[in-house]
């Protein structure tokens, strides 16, 4: 059973069960790249849009509260970068107790399933949920398959991904794409934890949202979306699409209208 602190927490990330979580721990990755530099104005547009809950590491805290418009907020416990040895390789960048003192809703944790980073990765994230079940935080694990020899976007490397982040005590989980609703399904069915779906590369308005409406075709949660939606022209806008989907249930070329990006889809 689910402490009445954790699910206090979720509700708090969430509408109803159903999720649209934007990470912006991007700086930390890839640098201040387009969204992050000024991250006030991009927590203000994409809370404003239809996001239940931003994402940064806790250094970012000070910059995100007086601008998520009472939406929640989650710190993100470990990290990379894209100019070092190796960016399949995490490594912890807080603690639960930093993530509280910093205002977090909840923490997210990314492990590789398949990488050489997998056994640390498992052990971290397994004392991360033990650390959240204490003080009733919930914990989101982006579980995805990532190593040598394995495809991103094979639904039984994802449903083994998905089903780990289970079995170590996470409340949420994060994971790629299959491609389609059909292969999509078999991951959802491989947890019994809500499932959303990782963004990917930034690509057209159509392809983002239709994506976003196979995975909730296939039973998923929602998304948690970086770059498709902090480096739009109109954060707010895509993330109002994307809300439309998740949260209202509209098609895809509906939920493009109502937001106004039809004619750039």
């Amino acid at each position: 059973m689910t402490a009445t602190g954790t699910q206090a927490r979720l509700e708090r990330i969430g509408t109803d069960g159903s999720y649209v979580i934007v990470p912006m721990d991007h700086g930390i990755t890839m640098g201040a790249v387009q969204g992050l530099k000024a991250i006030e104005s991009t927590i203000d547009g994409v809370t404003s849009g239809g996001a239940d809950a931003v994402l940064t590491q806790k250094g970012i805290a000070p910059r995100v509260h007086d601008n998520k418009n009472g939406k929640g907020y989650i710190v993100h416990l470990n990290g990379s970068t894209t100019i070092g040895p190796d960016e399949n390789d995490k490594r912890l960048t807080g603690t639960v107790e930093e993530a509280i003192r910093a205002g977090a809703d909840a923490v997210s944790f990314h492990i590789n399933v398949g990488s050489d980073h997998e056994p640390d990765q498992i052990t971290q994230l397994s004392e991360i949920t033990a650390d959240a079940d204490r003080f009733g935080i919930p914990v989101l694990a982006m579980a995805y398959a990532r190593g040598p020899g394995v495809d991103p976007e094979d639904p039984e490397a994802l449903g083994h991904a998905v089903r780990l982040a289970e079995e170590l005590g996470a409340d949420l989980v994060k994971t790629g794409y299959s491609g389609d609703a059909d292969s999509f399904q078999h991951v959802v069915e491989s947890t019994r934890l809500p499932v959303v779906i990782a963004g990917g590369s930034k690509g057209t308005d159509r392809e983002t949202i239709e994506m976003v409406r196979g995975a909730v075709d296939a039973g998923g949660a929602g998304i948690s979306m970086g770059r498709s939606i902090f480096q739009h022209e109109n954060p707010e806008a895509i993330a109002a699409a994307v809300s439309g989907v998740v949260h209202d249930d509209l098609a895809a070329e509906e939920a493009l209208e109502k937001a106004g990006l039809a004619l750039e889809a």
